[in-house]
C-alpha cells in the first residue's frame, strides 16, 4: 500500500473542499481499502465522510422513499419502511454480501463499488478502465462471470452491486452535492457504459458527494422481489439476477419494473420485458414470452455463452414468483 493522507470531516461544506481538492471520499471502505492493499487505487488523500448527516431513510409526503447514502446496507435491509414499501431492495441488499460487509458498507459506497472482474484487479494484467488505452485481458481470456449486454471493444466486465439492480428496476434518483450545488441524475444514468472510455464509471463531477438515492412514488398494490444465481449460496457475486416490480390491479399487469444484474456492464433495465407485461394479464405463457426478451443484444463472449439461457430462465423464474404463479 503506498502512503496516503488522511482527513476526516465533520460536514458537508469540509467535505466538498476536500473532495474538489482530489481528496477521495471513504466511509465504510469496504471496497476503497481493498483496492488499495492490491495498489489498483492509489489516492494521494481519504477524506473520511462516515461523520456526515446522511444516515436517514425517509419515506416522502408523496409516497416515495429516500435513502441517505451513510446509511448501512444492514440498517437498510432491515428497515420496516424499506421492508413493506420495496422487498426488493432488501433482498438484494441481504444477498450482498456476508453480515460483517452488511455492517460497514454503505448504500453510496455500494453503488459507487468498482467492478470484480479478475484482469482489472490484477495489476500485471491489461485492462482499460484500470488503465486507458492498455487492452483489455478478457476479451480473450476467462470470461466467464463476464458481461452479454452493453459491452465494447474495451471493456466486457460487469458491474458488482445487487441493491443497485433494484435501484435500475425501480427508477430512483441518486441526489449529489457538489461544488455548483445540489443535482439529481435518473439512475439509468449514473452507472455509465464503458464505451470507449471505461475509465469513467459514474456521472460524477470532481468533488460531487451522494448524499441520497430516492425511490419515486410506483403505483400500490406493488409485489416485487430480487432472484440471485450464483455458484454457490455464501457470498457470492452474481452469475445473473433479476429485479422484479408489478403492479397487477383487476387482474391485469398495470406497471413492471423490470432489470438485471450479472450479465450488464452496468445493471441492465429490460423495457422490452416490461413492455410485454404490460396491460397483459398474468400466466404462465406470459412469463415465459416476456423473458424471451431480456437477452435483446446480447453480445456473448466465448465462455459466457451459457449466460444468455440462464438469464431467460432466471427472469421468467422471478416473474412468476412475483405474479403468483410459481
Amino acid at each position: 500500500m503506498h502512503p496516503f493522507a488522511y482527513t476526516r470531516v465533520s460536514d458537508t461544506r469540509e467535505a466538498l473542499k476536500a473532495g474538489r481538492a482530489g481528496g477521495r471520499y471513504i466511509a465504510g471502505g469496504t471496497t476503497l481499502v481493498d483496492l488499495m492493499r492490491e495498489t489498483v487505487e492509489r489516492p494521494e488523500t481519504l477524506v473520511d465522510i462516515s461523520g456526515l448527516p446522511l444516515r436517514d431513510i425517509l419515506v416522502t409526503k408523496e409516497g416515495g422513499l429516500r435513502i441517505g447514502a451513510l446509511v448501512r446496507m444492514a440498517e437498510a435491509a432491515a428497515h420496516p419502511a424499506v421492508r413493506a414499501a420495496y422487498p426488493v431492495v432488501s433482498r438484494a441488499l441481504e444477498l450482498s454480501a456476508s453480515a460483517q460487509l452488511r455492517n460497514m458498507a454503505t448504500i453510496g459506497g455500494n453503488i459507487m463499488q468498482r467492478t470484480r472482474c479478475t484482469y482489472f484487479r490484477d495489476v500485471t494484467a491489461d485492462c482499460n478502465k484500470r488503465e486507458p488505452g492498455s487492452g483489455c485481458a478478457a476479451l480473450q481470456g476467462i470470461n466467464r462471470s463476464h458481461a452479454i449486454l452493453g459491452t465494447s471493444g474495451h471493456c466486457v466486465a460487469t458491474h458488482p452491486s445487487d441493491v443497485a439492480v433494484a435501484f435500475a428496476a425501480l427508477e430512483a434518483r441518486v441526489h449529489l452535492l457538489g461544488p455548483d450545488g445540489e443535482r439529481e441524475v435518473p439512475f439509468a444514468d449514473f452507472l455509465l457504459r464503458p464505451g470507449s472510455t471505461p475509465q469513467r464509471e459514474q456521472a460524477i463531477r470532481k468533488g460531487d458527494l451522494i448524499t441520497t438515492i430516492e425511490i419515486p412514488v410506483l403505483p400500490r398494490p406493488l409485489k416485487s422481489g430480487y432472484l440471485k444465481v450464483r455458484d454457490r449460496q455464501s457470498y457470492e457475486f452474481a452469475l445473473t439476477s433479476a429485479a422484479v416490480a408489478l403492479h397487477i390491479r383487476g387482474g391485469v399487469i398495470r406497471e413492471a419494473k423490470v432489470a438485471a444484474g450479472g450479465v450488464g456492464t452496468v445493471p441492465w433495465k429490460l423495457p422490452a420485458v416490461e413492455r410485454h407485461l404490460i396491460g397483459e394479464r398474468p400466466s404462465d405463457a406470459l412469463w415465459t414470452a416476456a423473458a424471451e426478451k431480456a437477452t435483446q443484444g446480447a453480445r456473448p463472449l466465448r465462455h459466457n455463452r451459457f449466460k444468455v439461457a440462464l438469464l431467460k430462465r432466471t427472469v421468467e423464474r422471478q416473474l412468476r414468483i412475483v405474479g403468483g404463479s410459481k
